[in-house]
Parts: structure tokens; sequence; C-alpha cells
């Protein structure tokens, strides 16, 4: 049986020849027809942000001027979340300036219109709404490398979190079953990773952007997150959704069944610090798993915790992410993206 090929390139100053590097180790004309729409699911999850926590507008404009000239169109998706805007988080990061110089549609899921899909062989999703454009598109996910605090990382298979309605923190306590069950109904067509700046410690948001210089890429995104995870420093089977979803036959989470290519072909961990649960992480937690639960999730008090947790990640942004900031503005490749959107 051939092995799953997962493309691993160090990026050495520039970023658009990394990109192309990976897509053409990963064999990604196989995965997108000619004349293919493409959906290029970005990590928008957070309107205020720190480098590492979301996809960078360098990578997202490298990987688009390689499409473009075999997709016919090209759409940047995300979705809201109960405590972020996409569409701010669109217009902040420079994503937008992105979809200008290149042609690519912005389109948020939360308000685009959603199909009804039944899950195979189901574990506690039987049906999902899933969004239409991702019935009509070739769905090229973009995630970044990062830990986080309820799945231990955030990777390709993560990154379909974003493909669900808002509501979609109900399933928290049940998230290995329900990514599995989301990932075989929406899985990629190609997994395309963002980890030049990637996220350790308490991710996916208020954790420390970690340089790694590296694109990631794979039409199989069991294989590419079980890479991901050795490049972290983190054990494959300990991370419980990318278990399952082999386990669904999503993908191969087999490092003996991986053969990985590039010039970071030679894979060593760089010691990622493990994600641990911030104040909203570790209450939302404790919240959903006490007698309390219906009454806080259920009710208008929901609207009251979401303020609390507001105030909490402008209070962490008022404090921390200067500090988070300041390398990554100083760095002569990733820094000039966030500086041409006023952040130096």
């Amino acid at each position: 049986m051939p092995l799953t090929r997962v493309a691993v390139e160090i990026v050495r100053g520039d970023v658009r020849a990394a990109v192309r590097r990976a897509l053409d180790g990963a064999g990604w004309k196989q995965a997108i027809p000619e004349g293919a729409d493409v959906a290029l699911k970005v990590n928008l999850g957070w309107d205020l942000f720190i480098p590492g926590s979301i996809t960078s507008p360098l990578v997202a404009e490298s990987l688009i001027l390689e499409l473009r000239d075999r997709a016919r169109r090209i759409f940047v998706v995300e979705a809201n979340q109960v405590l972020e805007d996409a569409d701010r988080a669109f217009e902040r990061s420079g994503m937008a300036r992105v979809c200008a110089r290149t042609g690519a549609t912005w389109v948020n899921m939360s308000r685009a219109p959603f199909v009804r899909a039944r899950v195979p062989q189901a574990a506690v999703l039987e049906r999902i709404l899933v969004p239409e454009i991702l019935r009509e598109a070739v769905l090229v996910t973009v995630p970044v490398m990062k830990t986080h605090a309820k799945t231990g990382i955030s990777g390709a298979l993560k990154n379909q979190w974003g493909c669900l309605p808002e509501m979609r923190h109900q399933h928290h306590l049940v998230l290995d079953d329900a990514l599995a069950d989301l990932n075989a109904v929406v899985r990629p067509a190609l997994s395309l990773m963002d980890a030049t700046v990637a996220l350790e410690g308490d991710g996916p948001k208020s954790g420390r952007p970690r340089i790694a210089d590296r694109i990631l890429c794979s039409s199989d995104p069991v294989a590419l997150d079980t890479v991901q995870c050795l490049i972290m420093g983190v054990d494959p089977a300990s991370v419980g959704h990318l278990t399952t979803c082999a386990r669904r036959g999503v993908g191969t989470a087999d490092p003996a069944a991986i053969e990985v290519c590039g010039t970071g072909k030679d894979v060593t961990s760089l010691g990622f610090a493990p994600a641990k649960h911030n104040a909203v992480s570790a209450v939302e937690l404790l919240l959903r798993r006490s007698r309390a639960k219906r009454l806080v999730f259920d009710t208008p008090l929901f609207g009251a915790c979401l303020l609390g947790a507001k105030l909490y990640y402008h209070g962490w942004t008022l404090l921390r992410a200067s500090s988070c900031w300041r390398p990554i503005l100083a760095h002569p490749v990733y820094g000039p993206q966030w500086r041409s959107q006023g952040r130096a």
C-alpha cells in the first residue's frame, strides 16, 4: 500500500516559494480539478488576535496566487463564533486587502445559506448544518499550527469546527466525536498549514507566538495533523480527535504509513509548550459539567457569560498582547504584513 504523503517545507525568506513547493510535494493538482470553485477555510477565529492565532494574510495570499490559474473562483470563508465577529477579523487582519488584491471573494458562512446533511455512522451529530458553499466548492483548509486547551492541538481537522453554526460550543464536552462526525461530512480535499508563526502555550487564543518557519501540505488532514504533532513534540496518540478521525476512516494517523517529503522532511520536535485552560476555558468546562449547565447556557444568563469572556480577552489583550506582537513585527519576513495594517 502506498504511503500517505505530507509535504513539509522550510521557509527561507520567501513564503510563496515555500507554499508552492509544499503544494507540489503534496500533489495538489490531483486534489483540485481544473476549473473548480475553491473555498479556502482560513482561521479567523479571534477578532482581537495575536500572530499565530489566525491564518496569516501572507500565507493566504501566497496560496491564492498559486491556485488562481487553476481555479474558476476562489472564496475565502470563515464563520462567526458566539464571542467573535469574523467580518471584523477579516478587516483587522489584513485578509480584506488580500482579497482586494487577488480577486478572491470573502464569504462569512454565518450569513450564507446552510444545508442539512446526514452524518454516516454518527457518534454525536446525526445531522449537521453545512454551509452551502462547501457543497458547491472544493474545500481547502488553511489552519494554523497551534496548541488548543480542549483538543491538545488545533490543525487541519479542528479548523473545520468553524464550518458549523455559531452555537457549536454546545458540543465542547464531546469534541473528539463531534470533530470526527464533522470531518466525515466536510473533509477537505487539501490541507495547507500555516506554520510560519505558530502558537504555543494557552492556545488557541491567549498563547505565545512561536516562529516555526514551516508550511505543511497534504490531501490527508489526519496525516497532516499527525506530522504537526511530531513537529510540535506532541504524541499523536494522545490527541483524541486525531485517533477518533483515523478510526472513522477520515485519514491515517500511523506515522509508519506517512511519507514526509520536502526540505523539512527530517522531522524534529520543536518542543512546543502545551496548552492549559485559561480562565474562560476553565470556567466554561466547569459550568458545562455542573448541574447549572442548562441555567447558564440555555437562558439569558448566557449573555452575561459572553460579556464576561469578552472582557477577559480585552483585558488579556491590553496587558499581554504587546509582548506577543513585538518580536513578530520586527521579523523581516513576517512583520510587514502586520505593519501594513498599522500594528507597528
